[in-house]
């Protein structure tokens, strides 16, 4: 099983990230956006349990090259707590 960093619902933050030729855009929206994604990244969004986000694919439009693409983003994802732990430092001194 994959974990997923989520934050509320909403992504932590934009990833861009291709497979194959398929290239596929995510990026994190305000509350009460929901869901902007369209062909084979919706389903997967919505199942991973992402509730507020805009996501745009580039390329090729093979659904499972898209598929792919944005398991590997959802996986790739990590929230403030993860960043600031592996660069030994606390939350607020990434924004800093």
């Amino acid at each position: 099983m994959v974990k997923i960093a989520l934050v509320d619902g909403t992504l932590p933050h934009e990833y861009i990230t291709n497979y194959g030729s398929s290239k596929v855009i995510i990026k994190p929206a305000v509350e009460g956006t929901g869901v902007i994604a369209g062909g084979a990244v919706r389903p997967v969004l919505e199942l991973a349990g992402v509730k507020n986000c805009t996501a745009k694919t580039l390329g090729s439009r093979n659904s499972r090259n898209i598929v792919y693409a944005t398991f590997k983003a959802l996986k790739a994802m990590r929230t403030p707590e993860e960043v600031a732990k592996l660069r030994g430092k606390i939350v607020a001194e990434l924004f800093n």
